[in-house]
């Protein structure tokens, strides 16, 4: 592999973002391919520490030290984990990066989004993915797929309608080099064929044709 490819999957509540990833992570893996799966917050000690506090139900954090807490933990794992796989030209796959802040603090908080953009590129360094597959699904769809798998709710999974539905709405305005939609009210086999179409059209010196 000459380089790596940082690949991250993006939606609200319920999207389905945990289970794409380990579809395309076995699609990875039949092809040769060994990927490095993350989620944020988490991935080092530091972070996942971080993870436990800001979705403990318990806690009442202000927006500004949410977005803070939630950077503090991308900060960290960028630099010990995802640039350090990167350049040993490994294949990165996270679940969630710095769109999900724009979306939750941004749009959901309603914090100022110059601000959030200055924090998050603070905390990555300007890392960018080379490709950001947004699973769009509606807020309704996705609580009922919470319930119906009896996910317990964390801090941010309690909170109201209004807020969901602003972070979906931030979702499915994304845009930007290396932004590509996905129909997430897809069946999970439709959904993981959209997203491999996507990484081959991305990269096709390494993801290999979709097949029919």
């Amino acid at each position: 592999m000459a380089h790596g490819c940082f690949i991250v999957l993006e939606g609200p509540e319920g999207a389905g973002k945990t289970t794409l990833a380990r579809a395309l992570v076995a699609r990875m893996a039949r092809d040769g391919i060994e990927a490095l799966s993350i989620r944020e917050p988490g991935g080092t000690p530091v972070a996942e520490a971080l993870r436990r506090e800001l979705l403990d139900a318990d806690r009442d954090w202000t927006p500004e030290a949410e977005l803070l807490y939630m950077t503090t933990a991308r900060a960290d794992l960028v630099h010990r984990v995802i640039t350090p796989a990167l350049a040993a030209g490994r294949v990165v796959l996270s679940d969630r990066y710095d769109l999900s802040t724009m979306a939750y603090q941004g749009a959901g908080r309603g914090l100022p989004i110059d601000m959030v953009r200055w924090v998050n590129t603070a905390a990555t360094g300007g890392l960018v993915p080379d490709v950001t597959l947004v699973l769009d699904v509606d807020p309704e769809i996705g609580r009922a797929r919470q319930a119906a798998a009896g996910k317990g709710a964390d801090r941010m999974e309690r909170e109201s309608v209004a807020f969901h539905d602003r972070v979906a709405a931030a979702y499915r305005a994304a845009a930007g080099a290396g932004v590509h939609h996905l129909d997430a009210a897809a069946s999970p086999e439709q959904l993981a064929a959209s997203a491999w179409h996507q990484l081959h059209a991305v990269r096709p010196d390494l993801f290999s044709a979709p097949t029919v």
